[in-house]
């Protein structure tokens, strides 16, 4: 297999969690979770869960599940269980290192996003962005949630939902 093979979003593995550990330190540095959230994540909705490679180097990951859209999971708390009466589609995290953005990778995660929220049966994506990643997610149709502010967290982060119909 060529290097060149290996460049895209792939299901996630366990293997790549210290990595995606790495990727989040790097980009989120105070919104960054502990190694167990991914794992927990991975464990409970692997579907949700996908990693970016460029050649052999894992350069961002996405996680995403179902979850209850006023009240979205806290940053660095584990799940426990992924709801059955989830009435949203969550985006709990992207990451990409400056390696693994353009080419359309943002936008390639959106959309698988978007098709897991469908096929799901849900009627919207929800987010809270951090970093000022509001501007990115607000290009990609999001809109911010008034009144969120007590469910971000902090100043300078939003809650944001895409309607899907």
């Amino acid at each position: 297999m060529n290097e060149a093979s290996r460049d895209g979003w792939r299901q996630t593995a366990a293997a790549d969690l210290p990595a995606m550990q790495a990727i989040s330190d790097a980009v989120h540095g105070a919104y960054t979770e502990p190694e167990g959230i991914f794992a927990e994540r991975l464990a409970l909705y692997p579907q949700g869960c996908r990693t970016l490679e460029r050649g052999s180097a894992v350069v961002g990951y996405i996680i995403t599940h179902p979850w209850h859209r006023d009240t979205p999971p806290k940053l660095g708390k584990p799940l426990g269980a992924i709801p059955k009466d989830a009435d949203t589609y969550y985006l709990h995290d992207i990451a990409l290192l400056p390696a693994g953005r353009g080419g359309g990778s943002g936008k390639a995660a959106v959309d698988f996003t978007v098709r897991q929220a469908v096929q799901g049966g849900f009627a919207d994506i929800t987010l809270i962005a951090v970093n000022g990643a509001d501007a990115f997610w607000a290009a990609q149709g999001f809109a911010y949630v008034e009144g969120a502010e007590a469910v971000t967290y902090g100043e300078g982060t939003y809650l944001m939902r895409r309607s899907l119909r």
